[in-house]
Formats: structure tokens, C-alpha cells, sequence
């Protein structure tokens, strides 16, 4: 059998999410190499660094990118390209293209995400909320030759989600001392859409007379670097001093951690939940290793990581049913500030969601006064997930999307002659 010649164009190298994803799908493409034969173009993605581990994963990545530069010296051509970044980079590399994405954190994706839409035979998403966002966008746009208007104008090349699976990870010495006891932890990176700020001011306010709970803040800017760490220090200091009688405890930890010294913190005697109040997620994957790992999860019930928290539970009636199997977080949708605003990206006028400040503080004190109820849905959800988001069923569905790219397209209107009122 022929073996199909792919070329995976993404930040593999880089320590993202989209890096993450990018592995992901290699990962998949790996499971059956009898169908294809990989090459990898690596980009970079932003100002994130780059993975320094080395491991065999590392190796193969790296023997792939000599192996494609070999090829392309050689003139050799490739029979479908998967590029994984946001759609404004799309273009057409191979007689068949696969876009994959996870960037859809609001209720909009941008015009341009839907004109490049067309130069893909499929797209792949990691989530069904980024799934419905891009298929349920449309704008209004006119025919530049005709001039005709064009009133719905909507992505219309086959899109599937497709999860990302339970990773299994050894735990390793992790270097973190805690002098409190009862300690939740927030894994984010510091910018607008995490929420950072009232994540840590809410806890602060509601815990700030007790002596034995703890916030860890697993965060950096973009490097995780000494400059990154210092402005990091600044801020978080910022926020204390407002609260100079506090009695909590709050932790730093910066900088890049391995696989498994991640799982060391997951599953760490003092760390007893996750906390999760960003405005919205192309899947969450901090949050999803929270949970595979069996760390109860508070989160607003919005985007991406809903496709993991809730799960089938049998009930009274031995029917099974699926339930929210973590603490939900009031919230609201709102218009996205102009300080999240990211022209072509983040779309001016879209809304994401905004965890209620009362709430948010009143899950938390529950949690701390009944940690029992939380940890027995977690070890619920955690069966759940290892069972339902396995690496051979995700691989399985991955390929499977990947090779759909075959059938005939749909598209129906050619985007070269469209522009957006």
C-alpha cells in the first residue's frame, strides 16, 4: 500500500499550546504510519520558548526535520499538508489540506479565519465549542467581481472536533514547599483571557483570615526566562499589597516544568483542587490534566473544557446519565475588552465568559469546608475520561478526519473574489 506523504507545519518544538497540539497530532500520524509517511516543518509560535527536554519523543522530531529538509532539497513533493496554527496562516501546500485549530475562545471567529476556511479540504478542531463557533460565524460580504452581497457568509468545508487524549506521565521530583495544608492551584498563563488577576484577588479576599490555605500560581508571561520571572514577581506583588493582613498563603511557581514533575504537582497531598476561572478555552489542556490525574476542577461551565467535565454516571434508576462531575462557577457572557481585542484573531465584538465574583468565592469556601463532595466527582470524572478520551481512540478518530480529506469539497463560493462589509 502507497503511503500517503504528509507535511505537518506547526510550532512542534515550541512550549505552547499549540505546540502541545502540534505533538498531539504527530503522535497520531505515528499510530499508523503504515498509512502515512511524516515530515515536519517546525515554526514558531509568538514569543513562547521552545522545549529543552531531551527525550526520544525530542529525537524523532527532531530526525523528522532533517528528513523533510533531505526531501525538499531533493524537490520532493507531498501528497496532503496538516497545518496546525491559527487559520490566518492557512494557505494551500498540497493537493490536500487540513487546517487544525484550537484558538476559538469566544463566540466569533474572525472574517479572515473564515476566507482561509476555503483553502482547506478539512478542518479539525479540538474542541465542539470551537467546532459550532466556526460553523455558526457568518458575515455578511459582497462579490468584488459582481458585486453581488453575499448576507450569510459562513465557513463551509467539513469541520470535526477532535479531543486531545489522556497522556500518561511518570511522576518526577518536583522541588515546591508548601507551609499550608489545604492548597488550590492555577495553572495559566498571565494575560487577559486566563483571568488571572481576579483568580488570585477573589481567592485572596475570600481566604485572607486563614492561615492554612494556599493559592499556587503555575504562570508565566511568554519566556519563561529571568526577565519573564522578575515582571511576574512585580505584578503578583502588586496585587498582595492591597491585602497587607492577609493571612493566606500565595506561591509562585515559574518557569518550565517537565511532564512529570507536572504530575507531581497534580497529584500533590496539599494541593486539593484546580482552579479555572478563565473567560474562555479552546480546550483547556491544563485543566484536562487536572483532571486525568484526578484533581477535582472549579471551572465555569463554557467552551472547550466541557467536553471533558462532565461525565455517564449510573443513576438511582440504573440508567446512566451525563453530569457536570466538577464545582460549577456562576457566570455570564460578555463583549471581550479592547485590551483582548487581537485584529484577525480575537474578534472586536465578540463575547467570552466572565466567572460571577460571589460565586466564584462562595465554590471556593464550600470546597474548603466539604472537600469530600469534589474529590468524589473527581474520581468519577477521572474513570470516566481515562476511558473515554484513551490514545488509541482520539488517534483513531484523528486519522480518520485526516484521511476524510479526501472526499469531494463542499465549498461553494470562491474566496478570492470576497470581501468583508
Amino acid at each position: 500500500m502507497k503511503r500517503h506523504k504528509i507535511l505537518v507545519r506547526g510550532p512542534a518544538l515550541s512550549a505552547s499550546g499549540y505546540g502541545e497540539q502540534t505533538r498531539f497530532a504527530l503522535q497520531c500520524l505515528k499510530s499508523r504510519e503504515d498509512l502515512f509517511d511524516i515530515f515536519l516543518v517546525p515554526i514558531n509560535w509568538g514569543k513562547t520558548g521552545w522545549i529543552t527536554h531531551l527525550n526520544e519523543e525530542r529525537a524523532w522530531l527532531d530526525h523528522l526535520v532533517m528528513k523533510t529538509t533531505f526531501h525538499v532539497q531533493n524537490k520532493g513533493e507531498f501528497d496532503i499538508s496538516l497545518q496546525v496554527t491559527i487559520p490566518n496562516e492557512w494557505e494551500k501546500l498540497a493537493p490536500l489540506n487540513v487546517g487544525y485549530t484550537a484558538g476559538v475562545e469566544t463566540t466569533l471567529v474572525a472574517p479572515v479565519w473564515v476566507e482561509k476556511s476555503a483553502l482547506m479540504n478539512r478542518i479539525i478542531t479540538t474542541s465542539k465549542h470551537a467546532k459550532d463557533t466556526f460553523l455558526n460565524t457568518s458575515y455578511e460580504a459582497t462579490n468584488k467581481e459582481t458585486g453581488q452581497t453575499i448576507k450569510d457568509y459562513r465557513v463551509q468545508t467539513p469541520t470535526q472536533e477532535v479531543n486531545y487524549c489522556v497522556r500518561y506521565n511518570d511522576p518526577a521530583p518536583l522541588d515546591i514547599e508548601l507551609s499550608t495544608d489545604f492548597n488550590f492551584l492555577t495553572v495559566a498563563q498571565w494575560g487577559p483571557r486566563k483571568n488571572l488577576g481576579n483568580t488570585i484577588r477573589w481567592f485572596v479576599e475570600e481566604f485572607k483570615d486563614e492561615e492554612n490555605v494556599g493559592l499556587i500560581v503555575k504562570t508565566s508571561l511568554m519566556k519563561n526566562c529571568i526577565i519573564d520571572r522578575g515582571i511576574i514577581k512585580e505584578r503578583l506583588h502588586s496585587f498582595l499589597e492591597e491585602y497587607p493582613d492577609r493571612k493566606c498563603k500565595v506561591y509562585l511557581l515559574h518557569g518550565n516544568l517537565s511532564d512529570g514533575e507536572m504530575a507531581s504537582l497534580y497529584l500533590h497531598p496539599q494541593v486539593k483542587g484546580l482552579l479555572a476561572l478563565t473567560h474562555g478555552e479552546g480546550f483547556g489542556l491544563p485543566i484536562f490534566e487536572a483532571v486525568c490525574n484526578g484533581l477535582p476542577v472549579i471551572a465555569c461551565d463554557w467552551s472547550g473544557q466541557v467536553d471533558f467535565l462532565h461525565g455517564r454516571v449510573k443513576s438511582k434508576n440504573g440508567k446512566f446519565k451525563k453530569r457536570a462531575l466538577f464545582t460549577k462557577v456562576d457566570y455570564e457572557l460578555v463583549e471581550i475588552p479592547e485590551e483582548a481585542v487581537w485584529d484577525g484573531v480575537l474578534q472586536k465584538g465578540s463575547r467570552w465568559c466572565s466567572a460571577d465574583e460571589k460565586d466564584s468565592k462562595r465554590k471556593l469556601r464550600d470546597f474548603y469546608t466539604n472537600p469530600t463532595v469534589p474529590l468524589g466527582k473527581a474520581n468519577k470524572l477521572k474513570k470516566y475520561v481515562l476511558r473515554k478520551f484513551s490514545p488509541e481512540k482520539k488517534h483513531a478518530e484523528f486519522v480518520e478526519q485526516v484521511l476524510l480529506a479526501g472526499l469531494p469539497a463542499q465549498t461553494t463560493v470562491d474566496e478570492s473574489v470576497v470581501v468583508f462589509d
